[in-house]
C-alpha cells in the first residue's frame, strides 16, 4: 500500500557500523519535514530483530557489515517483509555489485556521497512504489558497450517501446506504466519481455544502460 507522503511522516531506519554515518544521516532525516529516523543499528541482524518490533517504512542498508552484511539482510526483509523498502546506501558502485542488490529486491541504490536533496527524493520515490538510483549510479550502469543488433546497430524501438522503456527506468511497476498509458499491466509485461528479447538484454539494469546510451533517457 502506498503511503501518503503529505500527511504521514516517512519512518526510516539506518543501518551502517560507522557511528558517525548513522548520526549523519539520522539528523539529516529529523532536519527535514515528513521524515523521521526511527532507528539506527550497526549490522543486518540488529535491522531485523527491531523490525519485529518497530513501524519502518524505508531501511536505508549499507553493504559491509559484521555479523549481517546488507546482501543478507535485504534478503531477509524483502523475503518476510516485502511492504518494508530497503535502499542500499553505500560506497561500491562496481555494476555487478548494483545488479547484485537489485537481483537481490533492493528498492534503490545510493552512494554515500549522494547530497540531501537527493537521498530525500530517492525515499520519497520508492516510497511511491519506484526503484532509484542516484546519477552517479545510473551513469555507471551506462558506462557497459551497448547491446546492439545483428546488423551491428542499434535494434529499432517502435514508438510504444521506446515509451514503456523510459518507464521502466523511471522504476515504475507495469500496473503502474499500464495506468498511465492506458494498457493492461499483462501487456506491459508483453512489451517487456519483447524488448528484452529484441535488445538481447536480461534485466532491468541492461535496459538502463540501453536507454542512457541511446538518448531514450537523459
Amino acid at each position: 500500500m502506498k503511503k501518503d507522503l503529505e500527511s504521514e511522516e516517512i519512518k526510516v531506519m539506518v543501518v551502517d557500523d560507522h557511528r558517525i554515518v548513522l548520526d549523519g544521516l539520522c539528523s539529516m532525516l529529523e532536519d527535514a519535514q515528513g521524515f523521521r529516523c526511527v532507528a539506527t543499528l550497526e549490522n543486518g541482524q540488529a535491522a531485523l530483530d527491531r523490525l519485529k518490533l518497530i513501524k519502518v517504512d524505508v531501511v536505508l542498508m549499507d553493504i559491509d557489515m559484521p555479523v549481517m552484511d546488507g546482501i543478507e539482510a535485504t534478503i531477509r526483509i524483502k523475503r518476510t517483509m516485502p511492504d518494508v523498502k530497503v535502499i542500499s546506501l553505500t560506497h561500491h558502485n562496481e555494476r555487478a555489485m548494483v545488479q547484485r542488490l537489485m537481483d537481490c529486491g533492493s528498492d534503490g541504490y545510493m552512494l554515500k556521497n549522494i547530497d540531501r536533496d537527493g537521498l530525500l527524493d530517492g525515499i520519497r520515490k520508492v516510497i511511491k512504489g519506484q526503484r532509484y538510483f542516484s546519477e552517479e549510479v545510473t551513469r555507471k550502469l551506462a558506462e557497459r558497450e551497448v547491446h546492439t543488433a545483428s546488423s551491428g546497430a542499434p535494434a529499432e524501438l517502435t514508438e510504444r517501446e521506446a515509451e514503456i522503456l523510459r518507464h521502466i527506468c523511471e522504476g515504475l511497476s507495469s500496473k503502474q506504466i499500464g495506468e498511465m498509458i492506458f494498457i493492461s499491466p499483462r501487456t506491459v509485461d508483453t512489451h517487456r519481455t519483447n524488448l528484452m528479447n529484441k535488445l538481447d538484454i536480461h534485466n532491468v539494469a541492461g535496459l538502463i544502460r540501453f536507454a542512457f546510451q541511446n538518448g531514450i533517457i537523459a
